[in-house]
């Protein structure tokens, strides 16, 4: 609402750069006010991190009803080690998780009225985007999730279980294997070769 208020226009294009401020002025009248909420969103967040802010995650908090977003709380850091904890603070705080994948978001409705909610396959997709990121790489566990959790919504226990589930499809190959671990186990040195892409894929 603050950024078509004459009266706090200066404040506005501080947060946002002046320039990041009149494009969204612009593109705010033609857009739904789902969309103008996730594009703000992510204009701050960009705007953060031009400030020095590398690391950068919103959590966001629903009314009572679940049917409109009552504030974010925007998490700012130029360390890893800050960003990985409170990723698992607010991870840990969300109320509701699709296949133990946080929504980085509370909301009481969640709890109470499940089919306001669209549910999703969140492990699932994770599962494709390592076999594509990853694709023809060796690495361990542990540089999986340092190269890729930055800016998604996954936590380590999240790749440990997906990384899991390709093994046990026979779409990677972990060292030592499975059978050679801890019975349900995936520990961080363990090393994982992703199959190359196929051709014309």
């Amino acid at each position: 609402m603050g950024l078509n208020n004459p009266i706090v226009k200066e404040h506005m294009d501080a947060l946002f750069g002046e320039e990041r401020a009149e494009e969204l002025r612009a593109q705010m009248s033609a857009l739904p006010s789902a969309k103008r909420e996730l594009v703000i969103v992510e204009a701050i967040s960009e705007a953060l991190k031009e400030m020095g802010g590398k690391y950068v995650l919103p959590f966001c908090f629903k009314n009572e009803h679940g049917t409109r977003t009552s504030h974010y709380l925007i998490f700012v850091s130029k360390h890893i080690l800050g960003y990985n904890i409170m990723k698992g603070i607010m991870g840990g705080e969300s109320s509701k998780s699709e296949q133990n994948v946080p929504s980085f978001s509370y909301c009481v409705a969640d709890k109470t009225m499940p089919l306001l909610f669209e549910l999703g396959r969140p492990l699932d997709d994770l599962q494709g985007m390592l076999l594509a990121d990853f694709a023809g790489r060796t690495l361990t566990m542990n540089e999986v999730f340092d190269n890729h959790h930055v800016g998604r919504p996954y936590l380590e226990r999240n790749y440990k279980e997906a990384l899991a589930i390709l093994e046990a499809k026979g779409k990677v190959v972990a060292e030592p294997p499975a059978d050679k671990r801890r019975k349900n186990t995936f520990g961080d040195a363990v090393r994982v070769r992703f199959p190359a892409k196929a051709k014309g894929k």
